[in-house]
């Protein structure tokens, strides 16, 4: 017995000296998160995301984004590679497979589906579901993550590149890492040029034009935050901060009818996520961790509606996930919201209150 102890002792020192002299694979700086905001107000939790419907269950995986066509057809993104669409029958037919990971979907007024996807760059698919690849760099760095996107009327496309350093596979080692090696880009269709409006940002994700196309948000998801960057007016050029101190991990933005902005959030913020930070030698050795010793993500469904000032209007919550979690996309369409989510076999759908 004694013996065995001693070896057990041994093999633990070992692992652990192993784990302290091994490279750690990022290279973390210290960030102190604000603390999180009350869920009170507008924030309050409710339980109006219970009453989800669940479209598609089980014969999607992932499915991050969701768009419609003129004709009112539902699209989605999915973990498989795939963009699909929803028949008549509630089935899911695959519209293309991009060979990557799609994340990000819109029509631009041609009616091509533009697609973000995080291996394979920006694409256009035509209505055969044919691809055409738009662009896989800018500024003479490669995209690595390509992620959300917003379309202008005159066809320009806003999109973002989450990291250039970490693919998708590797979100968690960028938020470990804590350095900003997200962008917010814009494609010109008739130029073919793609160029870089605001750099250096702590995860670009979802991207929203306001109504009036003055502006384009960006979401930081791991600052808790929404940039604006104004594209007319005497403003025109700048960034400044659109919503900060989020109460959770903003991810896809998206318009609505009347010129609010529903924005997923894919959990609340994590606190021991927050007390790491500050400390780079702890994510240092967290990331040589398997991911299953990694702090986990609350499951909680949260969307949030903001004016176009950046005041949160309303909020619809799932405490505990029972119902949806993990919400990447809450989508404005005929009087319902569409939400997509990273992981999961569903599609969620609820019928939104009158105001």
């Amino acid at each position: 017995m004694r013996r065995t102890l001693v070896i057990v002792a041994v093999v633990a020192l070992v692992g652990l000296a192993a784990l302290v002299l091994v490279p750690a694979p990022i290279d973390p700086v210290a960030y102190t998160p604000p603390p999180p905001p009350p869920l009170s107000g507008p924030l309050a939790p409710n339980l109006a995301l219970r009453e989800a419907e669940r479209l598609l269950e089980g014969k999607v995986h992932g499915p991050e984004d969701v768009a419609f066509d003129a004709q009112g057809r539902l699209y989605a993104s999915t973990a498989d590679g795939k963009v699909v669409r929803l028949t008549a029958a509630g089935e899911a037919e695959e519209f293309a497979a991009t060979g990557g990971r799609p994340l990000g979907l819109r029509f631009d007024p041609a009616g091509n589906l533009i697609v973000c996807d995080a291996y394979k760059g920006l694409l256009s698919l035509d209505a055969g579901g044919r691809i055409t690849v738009l662009a896989t760099e800018a500024g003479g760095v490669p995209f690595r993550f390509t992620d959300n996107l917003d379309v202008a009327g005159d066809g320009v496309v806003y999109f973002s590149d989450a990291s250039s350093k970490f693919g998708q596979a590797e979100y968690l080692y960028d938020l470990l890492e804590a350095r900003p090696h997200g962008r917010l880009l814009r494609h010109d269709p008739l130029t073919g040029r793609t160029d870089v409006l605001v750099p250096e940002l702590s995860f670009a994700n979802g991207v929203a034009l306001a109504s009036g196309e003055e502006f384009v948000l960006v979401g930081e998801t791991y600052r808790y935050r929404v940039l604006r960057h104004w594209l007319k007016g005497p403003r025109a050029g700048t960034t400044d901060v659109f919503a900060e101190n989020i109460a959770g991990f903003p991810d896809n933005i998206g318009r609505s009818p009347r010129g609010t902005v529903w924005i997923g959030l894919f959990t609340v913020s994590n606190p021991l996520m927050d007390a790491l930070h500050p400390r780079r030698w702890a994510k240092g050795l967290l990331s040589k961790l398997p991911r299953f010793a990694w702090p986990r993500p609350a499951p909680y469904g949260l969307v949030l509606e903001m004016d176009e000032g950046g005041r949160v209007l309303r909020t619809l919550h799932d405490p505990g996930g029972e119902r949806v979690r993990q919400i990447t996309t809450a989508r404005e369409h005929e009087g319902r919201l569409y939400l997509g989510n990273l992981d999961e076999r569903w599609i969620g759908r609820v019928t939104l209150p009158l105001r």
